[in-house]
């Protein structure tokens, strides 16, 4: 369903097999007719042609198949652990008046995720499909694991505004194990719901491509761009493309589902972020569409929301609450991939998850770098450098 029409422009994206970089595979985004989607393309535009890098870790989410296994995952982790313990060793945070860090964790995929024969108790059945079914349900992540994992980042790496001196302190290969800590944590959850998901609801599976890029300019949303958030409010399609969140802090819709639907107070309402940015970069949604009117689940929650907002003496129709996704293209399946069928178009997609060129009318920037080069960790370094001097600098 297109909501504001097709203009002329077409997004082409080329897609690479990570483990066959000769097998490439394109897909076509038609760009709506809508001034934000209009906004986008010259900011994707301007992307592109200024070599932004394209940020490649958190980019496919949700895809069961990915073959970023588990194992290669948790291989992952270790590596990076095993560096953060060998830099422990030169006592250079010691000497600074930091005190050791040593991580004694080892991750296989049996440290990270429950197998297949585990017992869980059904809850929040509004919030969440899957939990509706009452039986045993495998390939669930262990979360005492995770929240420690990412408490080691925290702490090593320290918050925004506020990095933390080991952090500082550590030299290259360092930083770029403590960042390793947060993106693969991350990952391990999302590619476990996934497989759990893929096992219990299939039907439930909700991959997605978030398309970033580091440095990546950010723009004032005017009001006629808010407008599409009302009009769309959260509803999500198969193969339609959204502006991507580009600002920290939670919305109020986060806020009323993580947090059960709070009194709004002057310290929750510091804690919210409206959003005002966008940029050049997109979200896509690849899994099956949540339409209301068609989910009792989502209608269920959309409503409950719209009476939480009129009880906070909000009105959700207000365009500076954003309330909403914002679409600014789709997909064209059939061109693409030859159907319309979203289950064999994320089986393909599966495959093929590395974002190798992405082309605007003349304009294009090919990303020649993946986790499969034998170099990868020396390519991201290097890019990253920059950044990592100037957090040393304190």
């Amino acid at each position: 369903m297109l909501l504001s029409g097709i203009n002329q422009s077409t997004v082409k994206v080329t897609l690479r097999n990570p483990l066959d970089k000769t097998d490439l595979l394109d897909y076509y985004i038609c760009v709506y007719d809508n001034q934000l989607a209009k906004d986008w393309i010259i900011a994707l535009k301007k992307l592109l042609t200024d070599k932004n890098h394209l940020e490649k870790n958190y980019c496919f989410l949700g895809f069961p198949n990915s073959s970023r296994t588990l194992e290669y995952l948790c291989d992952e982790l270790n590596k990076a652990v095993f560096q953060i313990n060998l830099f422990n060793a030169t006592e250079i945070w010691q000497k600074n008046g930091l005190d050791s860090y040593l991580i004694e964790d080892y991750y296989i995929p049996d440290t990270v995720r429950y197998g297949d024969e585990y017992p869980y108790i059904k809850q929040h059945v509004a919030l969440e499909p899957a939990l509706f079914f009452e039986k045993t349900l495998g390939y669930r992540v262990k979360h005492e694991v995770m929240n420690r994992l990412h408490n080691y980042f925290e702490i090593l790496q320290g918050i925004v505004g506020a990095q933390s001196n080991y952090y500082k302190l550590a030299d290259y290969d360092t930083k770029y194990a403590i960042r390793q800590l947060n993106i693969i944590c991350h990952e391990i959850e999302s590619l476990v719901l996934s497989q759990h998901k893929l096992k219990t609801m299939p039907e439930w599976v909700r991959p997605s491509q978030i398309t970033t890029f580091l440095h990546a300019t950010r723009y004032h949303l005017s009001r006629e761009h808010k407008h599409l958030a009302v009009k769309n409010s959260y509803d999500r399609r198969f193969g339609e493309v959204y502006m991507h969140w580009t600002q920290i802090g939670k919305t109020l819709f986060e806020v009323f589902r993580d947090e059960n639907a709070p009194q709004l107070d002057s310290t929750t309402c510091d804690a919210i972020t409206h959003l005002q940015y966008y940029s050049g970069e997109f979200d896509i949604e690849w899994g099956n569409d949540v339409v209301f009117g068609n989910h009792v689940f989502h209608d269920d929650q959309i409503n409950r929301f719209h009476q939480w907002i009129k009880e906070q003496h909000l009105d959700k129709t207000d365009p500076d609450l954003c309330l909403g996704y914002l679409p600014m293209g789709s997909v064209d399946l059939i061109r693409s991939f030859g159907t319309t069928d979203p289950d064999k178009i994320r089986t393909l997609l599966g495959g093929y998850l590395d974002i190798y060129q992405i082309e605007i009318d003349d304009i294009k920037d090919t990303f020649n770098y993946c986790w499969t080069d034998l170099d990868y960790k020396q390519q991201q370094i290097a890019m990253m450098k920059p950044g990592y001097d100037y957090s040393s600098r304190g």
